[in-house]
């Protein structure tokens, strides 16, 4: 029994059970965001980051190859000092830029890779395959 001027509820908050509920739901927000990051070829996942070689031996050859054109990079990563002295090559290189297509058949949507020159940089979904 309640006792008087104290509420007829408990205030007690149970703290794990709030912690596995807002980690829950962190989980459920953050998953559905990584999903595009990777692409399952049979039993085997391919994801950003990987080379064409590595993705075409788990995937097999795309359904079609399309040149987007080129993006120029530094030759050389930008951390450290600003200038290395010991890399006597160009600053910037035009490095080529392609969009493979994987038709994964009618009911399953189209996969496109796209790769900066020989890095996996992005993995989208299309419509439905053919």
């Amino acid at each position: 029994m309640a006792r008087a001027g104290s509420p007829p509820y408990s205030t007690h908050v149970n703290r794990p059970l709030t912690a596995a509920v807002v980690l829950a739901m962190a989980l459920a927000v953050a998953l559905p965001a990584a999903a595009d990051d990777t692409l399952r070829c049979g039993s085997r996942l391919v994801s950003t980051g990987d080379g064409k070689d590595k993705v075409r031996a788990l995937c097999g050859e795309p359904t079609d190859v399309a040149f987007a054109g080129t993006i120029g990079r530094r030759a050389y990563p930008s951390y450290g000092p600003s200038y290395d002295y010991s890399y006597f090559g160009p600053a910037w290189v035009e490095l080529p830029v392609e969009v493979w297509t994987y038709n994964l058949g009618s009911t399953k949507l189209l996969r496109k890779l796209r790769f900066v020159g020989d890095e996996l940089v992005e993995i989208r979904t299309d419509g439905y395959g053919y």
